[in-house]
């Protein structure tokens, strides 16, 4: 029997229909791709071609193994059944993942297909599970958890949830599971198993290496790195839900103006536009949108406008995108994907005419008026009911290629913004997929709740995000949803999240706040509502110095913000770091879960509980810390009470690096 053969640098196996390929894809690194009665694809979803490496590869009857760099690959075939089993070891001979054995006459397979009509297979391919490991990454889960050991994710994109299947593991490796389908992951005590709803080929990848940092960096030449973060990225943001005319946009950006606080981006929301899927400024309420571009680039104040993949049933492009074939299908029935201010059905952004479609509407109504940054929402997509095998894409069936989506969202805009020269590219996106990050892609935590509970989650959903390849990410300052502006307690947590957001990435204040205001148009007709005002001078007496000082604050990082974005377009790092990521040697730094480092040189430990005036903090052995607020030197490897009265919040700084910051806080 020849169960093994060599291909180019890549290992085979074929037993019974099936064939197994290990193929080496980038340094230290390994791609495992398995199908049934067919050829191995060379389609993929989200990796990069590779650079080349070197691989070894042995092979015996019943046994071989492939070696690159770091990582090396054992294959046995099981006497019981034939079945293969994987192996992976780092190169000090430790076992890093294991498929399961076939459990002699249980007759298990790791790697099952089942068929499906119409050709395709459900797949789920299981590991032996290690109960001392822990995961991280996976991208943005609305939950309070740090290690992912013990949890069940769905492997979905939703309002807030953004299903990105890469982990880290403190074994020393990093798994990305290469398929955009529809499906579910259960790290559990015993195995750990993938599942994807619909599904062509197996296909996965797998890195190993001596620091969670080192992992982080091979996945993103493996799948992609930002670009450099353009200046005005770098500052505050101003937004609210919603500036819905063009004098309002303006009075805000003077009023900034005349208070001398710095704002570099002043956003317009949701619904400046007559029909969802029109892609252009209402002219009753923007009557001259390329005057107040130019007025507001005057102040040096950039503009983002929102955009939205919506297609209004009555919009000026829904005929012509229906007979062109460039919409999101329905299986069966009537296609209305999303009900909101009308009957919805999304453009098809895995298109690639839809793309260049909407982008010529885009480039006209806003880029040549001066746009240079766009806010794509709803980029998940966010369908009515998330039942994705009623959905069809131009890449094919939703549970087959489902979560490519917001990646190609995101891509529409990047490759619209390079053909008209522009570099350095920021877009702010709802969702992502693995490869989002190589498109300019800024993403947001969604729809979220304007509670502590809240707050908490998504300290650990940006810790996730950048272990999932994700450098640029944020929040809605002070939650999306059910803040009264004028309540006290609502006006303390927003300047706890605040003081988080001078901390993130980029600082972004947005919410729908409490009490609306309805929009009617000349029409009669009711528009989307406009919010309560939700500007730094809109939170009472006592909030308005802290969150100047938190601006003024952001501006003075300035310069160390863009150095963490040019090490996150160089190498892929994130620009907010889980302890471990700088400390993996000491255990106390893989647990801790309400605080992180800004960059390698800021540790933030955000108050994040109601009323609280003081909180725990961990500082990681291995470095000495000096406390932002009064200078004072501490050794690593301690707990230490830290007070936190409103206007502040405990900040360290490692070695006594960033010393400017000294008594800013």
């Amino acid at each position: 029997m020849q169960y093994f053969e060599q291909k180019g640098n890549s290992l085979l196996f074929r037993e019974n229909g099936e064939t197994v390929m290990l193929t080496p894809w980038g340094e230290n690194s390994l791609r495992v791709r398995s199908v049934i009665l067919g050829d191995i694809t060379e389609d993929s979803a989200a990796l990069l071609p590779p650079a080349q490496t070197e691989s070894s590869i042995e092979t015996e009857e019943m046994r071989a193994s492939i070696t690159n760099g770091k990582i090396r690959a054992e294959l046995v075939v099981q006497p019981w059944g034939k079945n293969l089993q994987i192996s992976f070891y780092n190169q000090k001979g430790e076992l890093l993942l294991q498929e399961i054995p076939n459990g002699n006459a249980l007759c298990l397979r790791p790697r099952f297909f089942k068929a499906l009509p119409g050709g395709g297979y459900q797949l789920k391919a299981t590991f032996v599970s290690d109960p001392a490991e822990k995961i991280y990454g996976m991208g943005q889960y609305q939950q309070e958890a740090l290690n992912l050991k013990g949890y069940n994710l769905e492997l979905a994109h939703r309002n807030s949830q953004a299903s990105i299947p890469f982990y880290i593991s403190s074994l020393g490796y990093g798994f990305l599971w290469h398929n955009a389908a529809v499906g579910e992951v259960h790290f559990g005590a015993n195995t750990t198993e993938w599942i994807a709803q619909s599904t062509r080929q197996l296909d996965y990848w797998i890195t190993a290496n001596d620091t969670p940092a080192l992992i982080e960096r091979a996945y993103a030449e493996a799948t992609g790195k930002t670009p450099m973060m353009p200046e005005y990225g770098l500052g505050f943001w101003q937004c609210k839900l919603r500036y819905y005319n063009q004098q309002q946009v303006l009075d805000i950006a003077h009023e900034y103006k005349r208070r001398g606080i710095p704002l570099d981006m002043l956003v317009i929301d949701y619904y400046h536009w007559p029909r969802c899927g029109d892609w252009r400024f209402d002219e009753e309420y923007f009557p001259d949108p390329r005057a107040m571009i130019d007025e507001l680039h005057s102040m040096g104040i950039e503009t983002m406008v929102s955009i939205w993949p919506q297609v209004d049933w009555r919009s000026e492009n829904y005929e012509e995108m229906k007979q062109q074939g460039l919409l999101v299908k329905i299986n069966s029935g009537i296609d209305v994907q999303m009900v909101f201010h009308g009957n919805n059905v999304f453009m098809d952004a895995t298109n690639p005419r839809t793309r260049r479609y909407v982008w010529e509407k885009c480039r006209k109504n806003y880029a040549d008026l001066g746009v240079r940054t766009f806010w794509l929402d709803e980029a998940e997509p966010e369908f009515t009911t998330y039942e994705y095998e009623n959905y069809r894409y131009h890449a094919g069936p939703v549970v087959e290629t489902g979560n490519i989506y917001p990646r190609e969202y995101a891509r529409l805009f990047y490759e619209g913004q390079k053909e008209m020269g522009q570099d350095n590219i920021v877009n702010l996106i709802r969702c992502a997929w693995a490869g989002s990050q190589r498109y300019g892609a800024l993403v947001w935590s969604g729809d979220i709740m304007s509670t502590y509970e809240d707050f908490r989650k998504q300290i650990c959903a940006g810790i996730h995000m950048g272990l999932s390849g994700i450098p640029w990410w944020t929040t809605d300052i002070g939650g999306f949803h059910g803040g009264q502006t004028a309540d006290e307690d609502f006006r303390e947590l927003l300047v706890r999240w605040f003081q988080f957001g001078a901390f993130c990435p980029v600082m972004r204040l947005h919410g729908c706040r409490q009490p609306v205001r309805t929009i009617i148009n000349k029409a009669g007709e009711v528009r989307e509502n406009t919010g309560a005002d939700n500007e730094i001078w809109s939170f009472g007496e006592e909030a308005y110095p802290i969150l100047v000082k938190f601006i003024n604050l952001r501006e003075q990082m300035r310069d160390y913000t863009r150095s963490l974005m040019e090490q996150a377009h160089k190498t892929g790092d994130p620009v907010l770091r889980a302890l471990f990521y700088e400390f993996p040697e000491d255990p106390v730094c893989w647990e801790i879960r309400d605080s992180y480092l800004f960059g390698p040189d800021i540790l933030v430990a955000p108050v994040c509980h109601e009323k609280a005036v003081s909180r725990r903090v961990y500082l990681p052995a291995g470095a000495s810390w000096t406390d932002a607020r009064t200078g004072e030197s501490l050794p690593g490897g301690q707990w230490i009470e830290a007070n936190a009265p409103l206007d502040t919040l405990p900040v360290y700084l490692r070695e006594g690096r960033q010393s400017y910051l000294i008594g800013k806080l």
